[in-house]
């Protein structure tokens, strides 16, 4: 499991599925640098139990996202035709129909791995065959990536751990009060209260190249 935190989030580019229906061959988070905050998160497969409570939970919220100039983007490591069904799918159904925001098919894993996330690990036998070890699918991972592509806040949650998009909410008032104000926010902080003065070189440093 990688720390990203400080380092810029890892490139790629993918098939995947966005306004609710549209499928696209050459995805690429590369787009929003320099214009937007990016809310990348990932979860484990489609057609699931866990999953898609997230997945509207964060359409629920976009509004709230998009107000704060954030594009919020999910992956997983199924296909694009299995995102784009399961879009389909009425939500009383267990389908996540009505979700808008670009779904990421991460087919080859590299995304996942990329990121750290990736349950499970491509090894070799003892006959020179590429196998695979545990079930080679997402931690619900999320990563929370500035507008110069740095990723600055990152929590990865086991299979049956739902995530609180409230505090994903918090983690961008937070990230956007420093950027704006050079102050830190301590434990608890939301949008509205006193931050602290910054203290300590590395808070410096971010900000004279942002």
């Amino acid at each position: 499991m990688s720390v990203l935190v400080g380092k810029k989030a890892p490139s790629f580019s993918a098939g995947a599925v966005v306004n609710g229906g549209e499928i696209v061959n050459d995805f690429s988070l590369n787009q929003y640098v320099g214009k937007n905050h990016v809310l990348f998160f990932f979860y484990p497969k489609d057609f699931t139990f866990v999953c898609p409570s997230e997945l509207h939970a964060f359409q629920n919220a976009l509004g709230d996202f998009e107000a704060r100039g954030v594009k919020v983007v999910a992956c997983s490591t199924d296909t694009e035709e299995s995102h784009w069904a399961w879009l389909q799918t009425p939500k009383n159904k267990g389908g996540i129909e009505g979700v808008t925001y670009p779904i990421v098919a991460d087919t080859s894993k590299t995304i996942s791995e990329a990121f750290g996330v990736l349950a499970g690990e491509y090894e070799y036998d003892m006959e020179g065959s590429l196998t695979a070890s545990g079930p080679m699918i997402a931690y619900r991972g999320l990563f929370l990536i500035d507008k110069s592509g740095t990723v600055m806040h990152q929590l990865v949650n086991f299979f049956p751990l739902g995530r609180n998009v409230e505090e994903a909410l918090r983690m961008v008032d937070a990230l956007q009060y420093f950027e704006e104000h050079g102050e830190v926010c301590p434990a608890n902080w939301h949008k509205g209260e006193e931050a602290m003065k910054a203290s300590f070189d590395g808070v410096a440093d971010y900000l004279s190249k942002h």
